[in-house]
């Protein structure tokens, strides 16, 4: 089904956040480095598992692409990278914490 312009007005926010923050493992890579301070490419991969290391290459580069990260390059061998939050990314950790919370209260342990 074809969107309308109307419908896509109406969406138009909904729609950049799904853009901004629709991969598969996005929301869990923010919440890892906000609230369990994990900062690191490896300690990432290790805390989600089931990541490939592509996969989370490209969900880090989006973030950051899109304002909620920054990336620290200690430019040393062997290569040493850290993650934090950005201003934006800090004013979305309220959503997320509301989120966790409702998933808590309202989702099954079969997810």
């Amino acid at each position: 089904m074809k969107k309308t312009k109307m419908a896509i007005q109406r969406c138009k926010t909904m729609s950049a956040l799904q853009k901004m923050l629709g991969g598969k493992w996005k929301l869990e890579i923010l919440y890892y480095i906000a609230f369990c301070d994990i900062h690191r490419f490896g300690e990432l991969r290790r805390q989600i598992g089931e990541i490939t290391e592509s996969s989370l290459t490209k969900q880090l580069r989006e973030l950051e692409a899109d304002g909620f990260l920054l990336r620290y390059d200690f430019r040393e061998i062997p290569p040493r990278v850290e993650y934090t939050l950005s201003d934006l990314g800090k004013s979305f950790m309220e959503v997320i914490a509301h989120m966790k919370a409702w998933g808590d209260q309202n989702l099954s342990d079969n997810f």
